[in-house]
């Protein structure tokens, strides 16, 4: 039980991180600051960062109730989760 709750919440760590690193990654190679929209393949892996920081603003602005916010971030812990469960299991299938 300890050791499934470890891989769920390193799997959601890895993708949470994988998914910063390229959503920034874009950013700098593509000269945006945050207003345009990226493309599509961008934002598979990028989604989780970008949904929590729209989030995040906007429950600062109070645009955004809390309960959704939260909805924003379970959505967004979801998606890391898958996101690096699929980087896992692709680490194991090429043995790196």
């Amino acid at each position: 039980m300890v050791k499934d709750l470890a891989v769920v919440m390193f799997a959601m760590a890895a993708g949470f991180t994988v998914s910063g690193i390229v959503a920034n990654l874009y950013r700098l190679l593509t000269q945006q600051n945050g207003n345009e929209e990226p493309h599509l393949l961008v934002m598979v892996v990028a989604g989780p960062n970008v949904l929590l920081h729209g989030a995040a603003k906007s429950l600062r602005a109070h645009k955004l109730s809390q309960p959704l916010f939260w909805l924003a971030s379970a959505v967004a812990g979801y998606w890391s989760f898958v996101l690096g469960l699929f980087l896992l299991n692709l680490i194991v299938a090429l043995k790196i």
